[in-house]
């Protein structure tokens, strides 16, 4: 005999805001009732493993689906542990079991009817209203004994409840479609919605008739059961990419947090390909139900190129399970995964230097970001960093962590040069005072590079000084004899201070030079050479001053030099000539000259007067 049960006001009007308000996207209903199949399968599964007798003991626990066109419903059945009359009212029945009148006069005072539903209550079955012009659910408890009951609502007032006879064990909730809702009614968007959230529920998932979940949740395995190609084949379900991947680490962590992963780096680093912005990879889940696909706050941004799962138990989900409620836990599950990774960087380049090499030469750059933008992480990240070195056989790197166990006791600070290639760096006459003093300098070679080493600042303990701010001398190393009297080149500084003009901050007498006849220094004490690049650039388009006008070192020992210090007091005019061009050539070595025409002509009519002169 049917009986007829009415809903609370309460509970009728939070019904209607789970209906109307809570989820983002109506498929998630199938997403929920097969979430709670998996659970009943599971409660079934702990009974019989503690030696409880069940009824129908043989029927294996699993989960089908079936789409009817015909009858415009969709209908999810387990085999799992079932419901009782009492169970019925009280998991169907009622919504909240405490504070349901206080909660809502709570979200009535604050305007937001939705605003603390997070967390509260556990109401994915009601998700099905949102779809649904009426739901029924046929369930017999799997304790023996127990007879089958039928449960009919409509969403509105309250429902109906009455025995079924000849039930299985287990429950089905039958959903009839609205009219705006018959798409759930075909089998392929069933299939397109069960792949893309339950794919890895652990219990068996038929689809009219058919498996769909075949592929297992390994990253719940012990990684020592998993063998080799269940990993390739998940990696090219997952990434869809035919290529093994580059590295993979798979780990199980149980305090602070609960977590299993399953991180992959892909062979190729799609953003060099040209493909633009890589989304972020790795798929949330909670008990091996997706949460959130390409989670974006899950780890650092600068690990987007990382494909993979992450699975917690410890997620305070809101009702839709559709986001996390509790920001300071996913922080810090951001944390303990990047921090994992990174230390799983540190053993791979330790243990198999090729595959950290191969790693590095596809993913440097996102290691970079992270240094510039990832204050938590950056100590870290620099001992990831490689280069090449001064010391080091070209294309070889080197760690700041190796330059430093190298560095002699009367150096204080890591050198690094930035240049285009090996060659440039080597002939750069910032390179040339460390060269005579036996210091190492780390070649630095990407653009990146620069702002990097400014981020990262120092490193066990030593400051990362740029080579053109260095404040070294040659000391004793190259011989002072056969140059420029002290007099001669202060009075030639003066004079080439005036001819250069408002081009040159300063003119001065360098002690750091050994084959160049000058070089440029920047007279700001932060502004490199390569910074001055970015601004002339920007300068370029009208959007400032390209910084402060740089210094000019000259050598006074160079042959250069030291005739030009002769032939100003007599051709001052081919003198003037020389002076601006050993400028220029200066600005050239730093890269720095913007307009070279002034600088070809006035090449041309020295060379040419040259030519004369052996004529």
């Amino acid at each position: 005999m049917s009986e007829r049960l009415h809903f609370q006001a309460e509970i009728q009007q939070l019904l209607d805001i789970v209906i109307h308000s809570l989820y983002t996207d109506r498929e998630i209903f199938i997403r929920e009732l097969v979430s709670n199949g998996a659970d009943a399968c599971e409660r079934l599964r702990f009974l019989q493993s503690s030696g409880q007798a069940v009824l129908q003991p043989d029927v294996d626990p699993c989960i089908s689906v079936r789409a009817d066109e015909q009858e415009h419903t969709v209908t999810v059945a387990d085999t799992g542990i079932g419901m009782t009359r009492a169970e019925l009212v009280e998991n169907l029945g009622t919504i909240a079991h405490s504070g349901t009148r206080a909660f809502l006069r709570q979200l009535a005072e604050e305007k937001r009817p939705d605003a603390k539903l997070i967390g509260q209550f556990g109401v994915g079955f009601y998700s099905a209203f949102m779809v649904a012009s009426q739901v029924t659910v046929l369930s017999r408890s799997g304790v023996p004994g127990e007879p089958g009951w039928r449960w009919t609502s409509e969403g509105a007032g309250g429902y109906d409840i009455e025995p079924a006879d000849d039930l299985p064990r287990g429950t089905q909730v039958i959903v009839h479609l609205k009219d705006d809702a018959r798409e759930f009614a075909r089998g392929d968007t069933v299939k397109r919605v069960l792949q893309r959230y339950s794919s890895f529920v652990q219990f068996p998932i038929e689809l009219n008739g058919s498996r769909l979940n075949s592929v297992q949740a390994i990253w719940s395995r012990p990684k020592g059961e998993v063998k080799e190609d269940e990993y390739h084949e998940f990696y090219r379900y997952l990434g869809h990419d035919a290529e093994v991947p580059l590295l993979r680490l798979h780990f199980t962590v149980d305090a602070p947090l609960s977590i299993q992963a399953l991180l992959f780096v892909p062979q190729s680093n799609w953003e060099n390909l040209g493909l633009g912005r890589t989304e972020p990879g790795v798929n949330l889940y909670c008990r091996k139900v997706l949460i959130q696909s390409h989670a974006k706050n899950l780890l650092p941004d600068w690990l987007r190129f990382l494909k993979g799962v992450v699975d917690s138990e410890d997620l305070p989900l809101n009702i839709s399970r559709e986001t996390m409620q509790d920001s300071a836990l996913m922080q810090k599950i951001n944390k303990a995964l990047a921090g994992r990774f990174l230390k799983f960087l540190e053993d791979t380049a330790e243990k198999d230097a090729g595959a950290y090499e191969k790693f590095y030469a596809e993913y440097q750059r996102f290691l970079k970001e992270g240094v510039a933008t990832d204050f938590q992480h950056r100590e870290s990240l620099g001992t990831l960093l490689r280069f090449e070195s001064s010391v080091r056989e070209k294309g070889k790197v080197t760690s700041l962590a190796d330059y430093v166990a190298r560095m002699p006791s009367d150096q204080k600070e890591v050198y690094y040069l930035l240049a285009p290639t090996r060659d440039a760096a080597e002939a750069s006459p910032y390179f040339e005072v460390f060269k005579a003093r036996g210091f190492e300098v780390l070649f630095l070679f990407d653009p990146w590079d620069e702002f990097v080493m400014e981020h990262l600042h120092a490193f066990a303990g030593k400051n990362l000084r740029p080579a053109e701010k260095t404040n070294l001398d040659l000391g004793d190393k190259t011989s002072q004899e056969g140059g420029l009297s002290d007099d001669d080149a202060s009075g030639l500084t003066r004079w080439l201070k005036e001819k250069i003009g408002d081009r040159v901050n300063d003119v001065r007498v360098s002690k750091r030079l050994v084959d160049s006849p000058a070089v440029i220094l920047e007279s700001d004490q932060v502004l490199t050479s390569s910074m001055r690049k970015i601004l002339q650039a920007v300068k370029r388009e009208g959007d400032g001053p390209a910084g402060a006008k740089p210094d000019l070192e000259i050598n006074p020992r160079h042959v250069v030099i030291t005739r030009l210090e002769a032939v100003r007091h007599v051709d001052e005019g081919l003198a003037t000539m020389v002076g601006e061009q050993v400028f220029d050539n200066a600005l050239v070595a730093a890269g720095l000259l913007d307009d070279p025409r002034t600088m070809l002509k006035r090449l041309n009519d020295l060379l040419e007067r040259t030519l004369a002169a052996r004529g």
